[in-house]
């Protein structure tokens, strides 16, 4: 069992205020301090690590594929058509599944990410999700959409549903995702089926009446705000001010990089951004962070395990650079150049070479380096090697903004 302490850092998680401290590991779990010391210098923030509530694991690719200039979707089977008819498609056909599996693991990876969901059935994701070196999970129900054109994954709403509270579970699907008559009586679609409660997780949302708002915030759903996706698609995103003020549980997802953004880090930019033009005041960079810790591991139905910094909890956390003195700032304004240091379960995946010492000291197999803004950095895996193979693939120089390094030249 592997002991480390990250010393004089600056720990910041929900229900405290931020403090200088130290944070051992043993194992996989959190713990006092002990073991193998790397001093932070008190010039670095400690946070959870970062919790995605909503991917397309399959579709994470560029360049976006969206609306006609000067025009937006009324529903998502529009852009779903014009997907499938476009340049990019025929593009990432050229790689397995597999291949733009790892790719998205290393789009969250990079943007300090340790837990995601793919809003996909198990049926397409059950044997590949296990062998990513980020935390996919596999404990979900999930509907496509509660509409009478969704895709009918998984075994159907009531199945699905059940299925997930038996077993603790969230039960997720995609709300509300266009103004049709269809779309925005998604809540009372679930509403008629009795699978409205605490365990729905539900994405987008932006076709959300004043009294769906109140009904969801009663029932206790949690939300995925896709800010970025929602604009680039319909021109409008949820109401959310209103589910803030409402009390709902808000958090954050990046839609697959067809149509949000690029990673986690970009969406959180985005997101407030957008808050500040559409209500001319601030997104308090403290509930941004909630929204992509606690409120996520809530969402997920795992905040036993993760979202905080709390003794006995899982190791997963990430270490940023300190450039604004707020660490709730810092985080809201980080980018990929300024993680030091990503862990899941105790387990270094990617971090600043200085942190080798967490690994014996040397680069352990199963470990390459990349460089990063010009830092040699260490990471879990190739994510160098298959960059390569992509362009090989593909016969050029493909850029992929998630990824933040060249790989070798073709």
């Amino acid at each position: 069992m592997s002991e480390y302490t990250l010393k004089h850092g600056v720990l910041v998680t929900a229900g405290q205020e931020p403090q200088r401290g130290d944070m051992g590991v043993a194992g996989d779990k959190l713990t006092v301090a002990g073991g193998v010391a790397i001093d932070l210098r008190g010039n670095s923030f400690v946070y959870p690590a970062l919790i995605n509530t909503h991917d397309h694991m399959r579709g994470n690719y560029l360049p976006r594929v969206g609306p006609k200039p000067g025009s937006f979707y009324l529903t998502w089977l529009p852009w779903d058509n014009d997907l499938k008819a476009s340049d990019t498609f025929t593009e990432r056909s050229h790689l397995s599944p597999e291949e733009i599996y790892v790719l998205s693991a290393y789009k969250n990876l990079c943007s300090g990410v340790c837990t995601v969901n793919d809003h996909f059935p198990h049926a397409f994701n059950r044997d590949i999700l296990p062998t990513l070196p980020i935390r996919a999970i596999l404990d979900y129900g999930l509907a496509h959409e509660a509409s009478s054109y969704d895709l009918k994954w998984g075994d159907g709403i009531e199945i699905e549903y059940q299925r997930a509270v038996k077993n603790n579970w969230p039960f997720i699907t995609h709300l509300a995702e266009g103004f049709d008559q269809e779309s925005m009586a998604g809540v009372q679609n679930l509403e008629r089926l009795g699978v409205l409660d605490k365990h729905c997780l539900l994405i987008h949302c932006i076709g959300f009446s004043d009294e769906d708002i109140q009904r969801v915030a009663k029932a206790g759903a949690s939300v995925s705000w896709c800010a970025a996706s929602n604009m680039f698609m319909f021109n409008v995103t949820c109401k959310i001010r209103k589910f803030l003020q409402a009390g709902i549980n808000v958090t954050i997802g990046t839609d697959s990089t067809h149509t949000g953004s690029y990673n986690l880090f970009a969406e959180m930019h985005y997101a407030r951004d957008l808050y500040r033009q559409l209500y001319g005041e601030e997104l308090p960079a403290r509930t941004l962070f909630e929204m992509v810790t606690i409120n996520a591991a809530r969402a997920f139905w795992m905040q036993d395990r993760i979202g905080t910094l709390e003794q006995g909890k899982l190791a997963d956390m990430l270490v940023l650079k300190g450039r604004k003195d707020d660490p709730y700032e810092n985080l809201a304004a980080a980018s990929m150049e300024d993680i030091e240091l990503l862990t899941l379960e105790g387990k270094p995946l990617y971090g600043e070479l200085r942190f080798l010492d967490i690994l014996g000291g040397t680069l352990p197999a199963g470990y390459n380096r990349i460089s990063v803004a010009g830092r040699p950095m260490f990471v879990i895996g190739d994510p160098a090697a298959l960059y390569s193979m992509v362009r090989k693939k593909l016969g050029f120089k493909k850029v992929l903004d998630f990824l933040p390094f060249e790989p070798e030249a073709l």
